[in-house]
């Protein structure tokens, strides 16, 4: 298998650090408000990611933070919940979101029982000892608002900081820097603790004789989170790549300072979703959220083929026309899906047992070299082109019965669980076939015409009738 690793620049052959087990940290939400549909497809890849090494034969252990204290849910919390303590508030807040979250996750086919979730408010103590070790080693310094990291003082340890991107001493600045987020490209000194400013939810902290009672930065987090949980060093890091810098290279700094020189073996990122060719951002105001595309009539899954089909390391453009086009292609395999509950045939070409075959092992291959996921559709394609010139009812039922448990394995869009037609449908199906035979068109047709107010179309084929859901 290979994937692109930020740290290298380059696609490398996957080797885990420990051939038992996979172990992936996946940067999760800032639980404040509805997501959008860019953050939601990292998400999705992510997804992605856990499940083509699944399929490769690696256990894996993935795990998935919860930004439940930073400046964005403060500052929400204080607004919706005015008359609540800051920490109740805070709690209320992120409660909400997190199960608003886990409820869109789950309808764009992301396997959550398979996701180990944490929270920042739950790992404090983890941050103030890994705080304390870098005070004590010389990393991070005290200051009026705060625990700062001091790059400088890395550097001077013989450690790179810009290992993700190129940064230099021309973008480099020797202010501190106390927001949470910052797109800025210098450089600063970082929070790694922030002293409590108002009324803001506070945890009590004391080090080297100082009242340091606040709260965490946002960077410290996820360092605590996923080593807590993966160890150090662990396997594969994802998340977007607009979390590149500061985020991710913040966290190798605080990670490997006074240590080893690795913090995650792997650094798998995700291009950004544009919306109408422009970047999507709430701050642009040009964001959508997964209720926008139901209230427009698309369920859920539909969004998640249309990311797929854009490849993982490439810029994706979200349009209606495009969910439209995605939408089109998912009836299609669910029609072709369906096949398997036709009634079967009395011949069926010995070649479908072997195209089967190498359609897994050929989309299997696609997804293992970088996650190229518009290959392995297309290699499905391929397959449903050829039926469909055939086409032989009950085909997929003789030879596939693992193909579609596989697709949804890899793929995630739950083709394998659908129904078949019911009882009554079937006899309906039957009484026309008989009107045809006894050439009574009048009755055939009104027999269709029954099933279509049901939700069933029918298509004559030399081979018998095949239905197909509306």
């Amino acid at each position: 298998m290979k994937l692109h690793n930020t740290l290298t620049r380059k696609t490398e052959e996957f080797k885990p650090l420990d051939t038992s087990k996979v172990r992936v940290y996946s940067c999760g939400p800032t639980v404040y408000d509805h997501i959008h549909i860019g953050n939601l497809s990292a998400y999705i890849y992510a997804d992605l990611l856990r499940r083509v090494l699944q399929a490769s034969g690696y256990e894996v252990q993935q795990v998935m933070n919860y930004t439940d204290v930073d400046d964005k849910t403060i500052r929400r919390s204080a607004e919706d919940f005015p008359d609540e303590s800051p920490e109740e508030a805070l709690r209320k807040l992120t409660d909400k979101y997190k199960q608003i979250f886990e409820n869109d996750i789950v309808a764009v086919g992301i396997d959550v029982p398979s996701i180990q979730f944490v929270s920042a408010v739950g790992s404090i103590e983890g941050m103030r000892a890994l705080i304390t070790d870098l005070y004590k080693d010389g990393f991070a310094y005290i200051a009026d608002d705060g625990v700062y990291f001091s790059i400088d003082k890395y550097k001077a340890d013989g450690k790179k900081y810009g290992q993700l991107l190129k940064l230099d001493d021309s973008n480099t600045s020797k202010a501190r820097i106390s927001n949470d987020e910052y797109d800025k490209e210098s450089v600063h000194d970082f929070a790694l603790w922030k002293t409590r400013k108002g009324e803001e939810p506070a945890w009590e902290f004391e080090l080297d004789g100082h009242d340091l009672t606040g709260r965490p930065g946002w960077h410290i987090e996820c360092s605590v989170m996923s080593v807590n949980n993966l160890g150090q060093p662990f396997d594969i890091h994802t998340g977007g790549v607009d979390n590149i810098f500061p985020h991710h290279e913040n966290e190798i700094a605080q990670s490997t300072a006074g240590k080893g020189d690795m913090y995650a073996k792997y650094f798998v990122h995700n291009e950004h979703m544009l919306v109408d060719g422009k970047k999507m951002a709430k701050s642009a105001k040009n964001f959508y959220t997964l209720q926008d595309v139901r209230e427009k009539g698309y369920e859920p899954l539909v969004f998640r083929l249309m990311v797929l089909q854009s490849h993982y390391r490439n810029q994706s453009n979200f349009t209606w026309e495009n969910l439209e086009a995605a939408q089109t292609r998912l009836q299609d395999i669910r029609a072709w899906a369906d096949l398997r509950y036709q009634p079967s045939a009395d011949t069926m070409p010995n070649e479908l047992d072997q195209l089967f075959k190498s359609t897994r092992e050929g989309i299997l291959n696609a997804l293992q070299n970088d996650l190229n996921t518009p290959e392995a559709l297309a290699v499905l394609g391929k397959l449903m082109n050829y039926m469909s010139t055939i086409p032989i009812p009950g085909v997929e039922g003789k030879y596939t019965d693992g193909t579609l448990g596989f697709l949804d394995e890899v793929f995630g869009l739950d083709i394998s669980n659908r129904p078949d037609i019911t009882k009554e449908q079937k006899d309906t199906m039957a009484k026309r076939q008989q009107a045809r035979d006894d050439k009574n068109f009048a009755a055939s047709d009104k027999l269709r015409d029954e099933l279509k107010e049901q939700g069933i179309g029918v298509r004559d084929t030399a081979h018998g009738q095949v239905w197909y859901r509306l």
